[in-house]
Formats: C-alpha cells, structure tokens, sequence
C-alpha cells in the first residue's frame, strides 16, 4: 500500500480521498500512484500564452457575479467560498488573471478527474481524422474482448456521448456504486474483491437497456473510449496523448495518468496537468482544433460538431437526470453545454475542476479545487456563473 506522510497527516491509498487530505492528495498523485507522463515540449521554447501586466488589469476579482439562487457575489468571494487550488482567465492569448493558493504554483500538476475524459475524446477525434476509427462503427469492431460484455453493439458515437444501454451507478458517496468498483478495480481504492484492473471490470458490466438511448453520465464509457484509443493506434495513451496532442499544444509541462496494476491507464479522472497546459487545452477548443501555436490538432469539423451536438443530442439529454438541473443542455463527445447556448462548453471533474470555453466572448477559464463533496450543489454552479459573469465583462 502507498504510504506518504506529510507534515502531521498520513495519506493513504485508504484516505487519499477523504475531504481533510484532498488538497495535498490532489497535488500528489503521482506519489501515491503508479503513473505515465505525457510528454510536453521542450521547457526552454516560447510560451504561446500572453501574461498580462500589472495583474488583474481589467479588475476582474472584483466583478459581481449572480449565483443561482439569486444573491451577488464578487469574483473573489467565489473563488474563496469554493475551495479554490488556482484559476486563470484567458482571453484571446492574453491571460487576464493567474492566481495560485495554498501550495500549487504554475508547475504543480493538479488532478483533473473528470475533465479526463475532454482530453480522451480529443485524443480519440486525432485518430478519427487520421482514419483509424469510424464513430458509426460498433465498439467490438475495434476492441473484439467487448464484443460479449454488455458494450457488445454498442457503436463508438454511443459511447462519446455516453448513451450506451450499460448499467452503471455514478453515486460517489455509496460504497457498493459501480463508479466506486471502478475505483477499486484502477487501485484508487482497496480492492473488496472485485475485479483487479480496469478491463476486467469493464468486460463484467451488463446491458440493460437499448444503445443509443438517453444520456447517462457513467465514467466507464471514457475508459472504454481508453481502451479503444490504445487499441486502435497500437501504443499506450501516454504516448499517443504525448504525440498527437501534448506535444503538439505548445504544453509546457509534462502531464500524467494515473495507471492500474496492469498498466492501463485510469481514462476518466486519473490526468494531472498544469493550469497553465489546461488553458491551452481550452483555448485549442475554442478556435476549432488549432493550438496557439498555430499547430491544428483537431478537424474544425470535429470541433464544430461538438458545439452544434447531434440531430438528438438535446432531446438524448432532456430524457436524463441531468435535465432538470441544465434546462437545454446537451453533451457531446464528452463536453458539457448547462444551458442551450451552444457557444459556452465546459469540461467538468468532482470535487471542483472545470475548463470553461466561450466561443463567442473568446473567454477560457481554468479552475482547479478541492471541494469536500464530489458534486457540490452550491460551489459548482457558482463556478459556472463566476466565468459567465467575467465573460460578459469582456465581451464588447
């Protein structure tokens, strides 16, 4: 068992995840982990990114920010009613904003959790653009173990959007959830006798409805969309990740994964990145799959389809439990839209991470946290609006 002691705490495999630990435990995967870097480029090149001077130009912190329920906050009280690790605003290649709390700095590589998953679907549209994976194809064409689990006909575009038939809880906080078998499965939690790496977990999940149907939020449909990058490209995700997107966004450190005991990686919340990198990754998004250093990672229609979502992508969505809570929402290929406006996309981790991208306002916004819930009701949404407000801010 991994074992780290810091100052008066001891951080366990058993612990990591308790609310008191989550600020080092964040900063420290790969102590307490077996991990993959994800190679970045050279650190003596030139930043694309712009930093603005003095800090705070434009008085950002200091924006009134109306929360969901109705009441005013400013930007500074957000950030500090909601367990912020850092954050930074981007605006054109200009960063408005960068600040760190606490120990994160601007090369600490901070768990992303589910924003993961962002970063494997666009891994997965590189290899969709170079011809080694047809979205309409089912998931067994590729991955021939799948063909008996419960994934068997389920096609690739089903499992983007994750509205395969699997049955799978997502409840963070109920020990005998599927999501946290998943996590004893990678090694993030004691094993309790169930399966002992990820694929094995992956081919015992079952079938109980139709695929292709509502949208259902389950973190197995990214790790299947893992195994099928590594699948179809013959390498492991680190290297493929390192050679299609890292290296190629002008990152400029390296990022990690977290692996299972089998070497696979943890697909749907086991990538630590900078804040900085992230930014990056956001603002690639943003101007149609071409990174700040002019590089084109990813087919402009790869990245406009997730923007418009498909012909259901909407009414997939209004069928699912997150529909009263995103009125008008969608997701597609593994990004969030809260609300019908098809300009705004998030990629979205428990316990507080969040990459906000606004095509419209030109605006990415990088948070990292560490909430004590996984999904908290107040924190998030406040997020949300805190990037919103600064968006409208800045837009002419």
């Amino acid at each position: 068992m991994s074992r780290i002691t810091t100052g008066q705490s001891r951080v366990t495999v058993d612990n990591w995840q308790e609310p008191a630990n989550l600020p080092w435990s964040f900063l420290h995967m790969d102590e307490l982990f077996a991990n993959a870097a994800i190679r970045a480029v050279a650190k003596d090149s030139a930043s694309p990114l712009q930093r603005a001077m003095p800090e705070d130009p434009l008085g950002l912190r200091g924006v009134v920010v109306r929360l969901p329920d109705g009441s005013d906050r400013t930007v500074e009280e957000v950030l500090a009613a909601t367990s912020t690790d850092a954050w930074m605003v981007l605006h054109g290649n200009e960063v408005l904003v960068e600040e760190y709390f606490g120990a994160m700095s601007h090369d600490t590589r901070h768990l992303l959790m589910s924003v993961s998953k962002s970063i494997v679907s666009s891994v997965l549209g590189v290899l969709v653009a170079q011809g080694k994976i047809d979205t309409a194809q089912p998931i067994e064409h590729y991955v021939p173990e799948l063909r008996a689990s419960g994934y068997g006909g389920a096609t690739v575009r089903d499992i983007l959007d994750m509205r395969s038939g699997i049955k799978f809880s997502e409840e963070y906080l109920d020990a005998s959830s599927e999501v946290r078998k998943l996590d004893e499965a990678v090694g993030w939690a004691p094993r309790n006798g169930g399966a002992g790496t990820l694929k094995e977990f992956l081919l015992t999940l079952e079938q109980v409805r139709e695929h292709g149907g509502h949208f259902e939020y389950r973190s197995c449909e990214t790790d299947v969309l893992g195994w099928l990058c590594e699948a179809a490209s013959g390498k492991q995700f680190a290297e493929l990740a390192s050679e299609v997107l890292w290296s190629r966004m002008g990152a400029r450190h390296d990022a990690f994964i977290s692996l299972d005991a089998a070497g696979t990686g943890m697909f749907d919340g086991g990538i630590c990145a900078t804040l900085g990198d992230m930014v990056l990754f956001g603002a690639m998004i943003r101007d149609g799959g071409v990174s700040l250093n002019d590089e084109r990672i990813l087919e402009s229609d790869w990245v406009d389809d997730i923007f418009t979502g498909g012909p259901d992508s909407a009414t997939a969505f209004a069928a699912g439990d997150h529909a009263e809570g995103m009125p008008g929402g969608k997701y597609r290929s593994q990004f969030w839209f809260l609300s019908d406006d098809a300009d705004t996309a998030y990629c979205l981790g428990i316990h507080g991470q969040m990459v906000y991208i606004n095509r419209r306002s030109g605006v990415v916004g990088v948070k990292f946290s560490s909430t004590a819930l996984p999904v908290d009701p107040a924190a998030g949404p406040a997020a949300a609006a805190m990037f919103e407000a600064i968006s409208r801010r800045l837009t002419p």
